[in-house]
């Protein structure tokens, strides 16, 4: 099958493809959600790529649960979203999925208790869970909680390390004074494929959160952090496969204080979507809340993320500059990034304020800013025709 051209996304699912920024889009169906966020990828072995997110009335409801959409190998429109979570106590959030073992999906997601006591946020009541698909995310089995330490929080997938060990970038949530703030970051790590697990603190993290970890080989690790204080993203290093990792250093990126991805392309660069924005005084050990959270940006590092020369700003929003951001530009948040078999970057957001999750895909060099011309016509997900 082929994508159009026009008219351009539509709420369906359809890919198109954009001509102005040499890019695969599409809204990926929200269902009968009224919000969408927080999204995840995976690749099944067949192809297929699967997308989460939470969905449900606003962040911190009862009525918030994990959903998943796919897109068929070979398909020219994601299908609509499927019910994976559902407990009517809590607000199921943050998914993220990795081909298990056992052959099934694994979606691990947050799970914190619905508001209560006029408490805007409950996150220092969650604990992560995880459901099983068998038949590539149509239907999930019930869950089971495997990290009940309350406060509990994730956002990335399990990663297996080239030595067999799994780690899993968690934080922990605490109910004080200093809010959120003070929440520092944790690997969970396995030597088993999740049978049991042990915890490993990041020195120094407070306000450090949402660790995505990027093997760059040999036991280094790289692990990237978005900051409460909206100054910078954060980047600390393991050398023995995640037992011990350094204090948090900034890296030359701006961070929001909202969620980052990162991983490690077959190329070998690091690259890392965000929001190429910070608040303009930040204060240390002080949360802040700058709510500019567009437009999203894919940065590249030649250096294991130390440097990055190349930026560019796959998602431009409406465009607005100045204060004017605050009311005419939407939102768009919460980036995730993947490679696929293929060498194509697939990349998923909450788009225009949370209404859905749009999906681009590309390839590195459309970031590197090299002449990539489309001949023809292109299926990004069978593969067939030129690019």
């Amino acid at each position: 099958m082929n994508y159009v051209t026009l008219p351009g996304l539509t709420s369906d699912g359809k890919l198109y493809f954009n001509e102005d920024m040499n890019t695969v889009e599409a809204k990926i169906p929200a269902g009968s959600y009224l919000t969408c966020h927080s999204p995840a990828m995976l690749e099944l072995p067949n192809g297929d790529l699967l997308c989460c997110w939470f969905a449900g009335s606003y962040e911190g409801e009862p009525d918030v649960s994990i959903v998943c959409a796919r897109l068929p190998k070979g398909a020219d429109r994601w299908t609509d979203p499927v019910l994976v979570s559902g407990d009517p106590e809590r607000s199921e959030q943050n998914p993220s999925l990795f081909n298990g073992p056992d052959g099934a999906v694994w979606c691990m997601y947050t799970a914190q208790l619905a508001r209560e006591n006029g408490k805007d946020n409950m996150q220092f009541t969650s604990q992560i869970r995880c459901q099983k698909s068998f038949d590539g995310g149509l239907t999930w089995e019930a869950y089971e909680t495997v990290f009940p330490r309350e406060g509990s929080f994730c956002r990335q997938p399990i990663q297996v390390l080239e030595n067999g060990r799994w780690i899993f970038g968690n934080w922990l949530c605490t109910d004080s004074e200093e809010g959120l703030a003070g929440d520092p970051s944790v690997f969970q790590i396995s030597e088993d494929e999740g049978k049991s697990w042990r915890m490993v603190e990041m020195p120094n993290s407070r306000g450090r959160v949402h660790p995505t970890v990027v093997e760059l080989g040999g036991g280094h690790l790289a692990a990237f952090m978005r900051s409460r204080e909206a100054d910078f993203i954060y980047r600390s290093e393991s050398f023995d496969y995640g037992d011990t990792w350094s204090e948090p250093k900034p890296t030359p990126l701006p961070n929001n204080n909202s969620s980052i991805s990162a991983i490690r392309t077959k190329s070998g660069r690091v690259a890392v979507a965000y929001n190429p924005t910070s608040t303009p005084v930040p204060v240390k050990g002080k949360a802040a809340w700058p709510g500019l959270r567009n437009p999203v940006a894919v940065a590249l590092s030649e250096d294991g993320g130390l440097t990055f020369p190349m930026i560019r700003w796959m998602e431009r929003g409406e465009g607005f500059i100045g204060e004017e951001n605050k009311t005419n530009n939407r939102q768009y948040e919460y980036p995730y990034i993947m490679q696929g078999a293929d060498g194509r970057i697939h990349l998923t957001y909450a788009a225009f304020t949370r209404q859905c999750v749009k999906y681009v895909s590309f390839f590195e060099e459309d970031v590197m800013g090299k002449k990539r011309e489309y001949m023809g016509v292109y299926n990004p997900t069978s593969g067939e025709g030129t690019k």
